[in-house]
């Protein structure tokens, strides 16, 4: 844990700050995006909080794994498996991460184009 004060997504869990809820289950949450990127944009959240996919990963893979497995049946629900979707974690702050309790994003509904500007 970063420290002691609630993270947004635990804010969220809690019902103290109101999301629009996905997926509900006993170790992962999902949410739409508020700023979405896409046509398609959902947060994939554990309820346990870990800092970076690193962490989360390093401390439980099955949670990790349970992570991608329910942004499949989310892609799913949302009719975009087909045409393809992006799973995506930023990590630490160079990677774009402001939220320190690991999520992983979804998006898709379009072409999603190049992950990065050329060097």
């Amino acid at each position: 844990m970063v420290d002691n004060e609630a993270s947004l997504f635990e804010r969220m869990i809690s019902g103290e700050i109101p999301a629009d809820f996905v997926y509900r289950g006993e170790r992962v949450i999902a949410v739409r995006d508020i700023n979405p990127q896409a046509p398609v944009h959902v947060l994939i959240v554990p309820r346990e909080r870990y800092r970076n996919a690193a962490e989360l990963a390093t401390h439980d893979p099955e949670l990790t794994a349970e992570l991608v497995r329910v942004a499949a049946e989310i892609a799913e629900s949302e009719g975009i498996a087909e045409s393809g979707y992006r799973l995506l974690f930023n990590t630490n702050e160079d990677a774009g991460q402001t939220i320190f309790h690991v999520h992983l994003h979804l998006l898709g509904g379009r072409q999603l184009g190049a992950l990065a500007e050329p060097v």
